[in-house]
């Protein structure tokens, strides 16, 4: 449990500084330069999900359980999954509807995919790992949408067209994780 810990801790400290130090990125990038700035952030991103990783495996073989999720509850996450997956790749897709309407859906696509994975999962490493990502993602949602409001930020240029690119691109993934890479990677099978 201790090394999951870690890797959150590390990952959260990297990801949180725009919330907490708005400028730090840009002076590190001044000083540093873009291509350092951006390896020494991939490096520890690595690093973090690495520990996290590790640390969630070795917890799953000796779960502590704090509640018992319904079987059908399973389906449930796999769905709204689809709705993370469409969030997500409407925050990659340039000029989507979602992104003019929410701002940030990478963050609202974080929200869903933790909040899902809590109501099928009842484990603490569980309540550890996707917990923290929620608390993450709405503290970082409300703040970065509180920024833009008081600096005036609003995306002007948007077209549903893009939306439909990211919703086709949400249910291929969504089909590729749910039939092979969930029970590869992760050893659950999302519909059993």
């Amino acid at each position: 449990m201790l090394i999951l810990i870690v890797g959150l801790v590390i990952f959260f400290a990297v990801h949180s500084v725009r919330l907490f130090i708005p400028d730090w990125r840009k002076m590190a990038v001044t000083k540093a330069g873009l291509m350092s700035w951006r390896l020494r952030f991939g490096m520890l991103s690595l690093l973090s999900l690495g520990f996290i990783a590790m640390g969630y495996g070795q917890a799953r073989l000796a779960p502590v359980w704090l509640w018992f999720p319904p079987v059908h509850m399973a389906h449930v996450t796999s769905l709204l999954m689809l709705v993370a997956l469409f969030l997500l790749f409407a925050s990659i897709v340039p000029k989507t509807m979602m992104k003019k309407v929410t701002g940030y859906p990478i963050y609202l696509a974080v929200k869903v995919w933790a909040f899902a994975h809590l109501l099928s999962n009842g484990n603490l490493a569980d309540v550890l790992l996707f917990g923290s990502f929620l608390v993450w993602a709405i503290a970082s949602y409300a703040v970065f949408r509180r920024r833009d409001r008081k600096a005036g930020i609003k995306i002007e240029e948007a077209s549903l067209r893009f939306d439909l690119i990211a919703l086709t691109f949400s249910v291929a993934s969504w089909f590729t994780i749910v039939i092979f890479l969930h029970e590869a990677v992760i050893g659950v099978a999302p519909f059993h």
